[in-house]
């Protein structure tokens, strides 16, 4: 009990997903740059679509951290606004997520297996940040 009165809602799987995420998207994130040097030396890449392709990673590099930090935040703070806002930022990154799962010019099967996985993590995380935010909007007194 928080203060002997109030019961603490926050998640503590959604906290444990988070921070495996954390870890998780950072060690992605290394694999992409490097599998992206790998093909940029050795596989008839266009200079266009590198150029993209790294764009598009560096702003899911963004998107991600803003997405966890809030997410993270949202869930110890108990704050409905800051884990809506998380679940918000999670589309985009699913939709960067796919980008680099099917659409990029050349996929490895290295990418596609991270991205499968970093998929499957979104999806828990979508359903434990709906289940935390069910339970602040039920333990609000209006």
């Amino acid at each position: 009990m928080a203060s002997g009165k109030q019961p603490i809602l926050s998640s503590t799987t959604l906290q444990m997903l988070l921070f495996f995420n954390c870890w998780y998207f950072g060690a992605f994130f290394l694999a992409d740059v490097l599998m992206f040097i790998y093909k940029g030396v050795l596989l008839p890449y266009p200079t266009n679509n590198l150029i993209l392709d790294v764009a598009l990673l560096l702003l899911f590099l963004g998107l991600e951290s803003l997405r966890l930090f809030y997410g993270w935040k949202g869930n110890l703070c108990e704050h409905a606004v800051t884990t809506t806002l998380s679940l918000l930022l999670l589309l985009p990154c699913v939709t960067l997520c796919v980008y680099f799962l099917l659409l990029q010019t050349f996929v490895l099967r290295l990418e596609f297996l991270l991205c499968c996985l970093l998929l499957c993590i979104y999806g828990l995380e979508f359903l434990l940040s709906m289940l935390a935010l069910s339970a602040f909007a039920r333990s609000k007194v209006y």
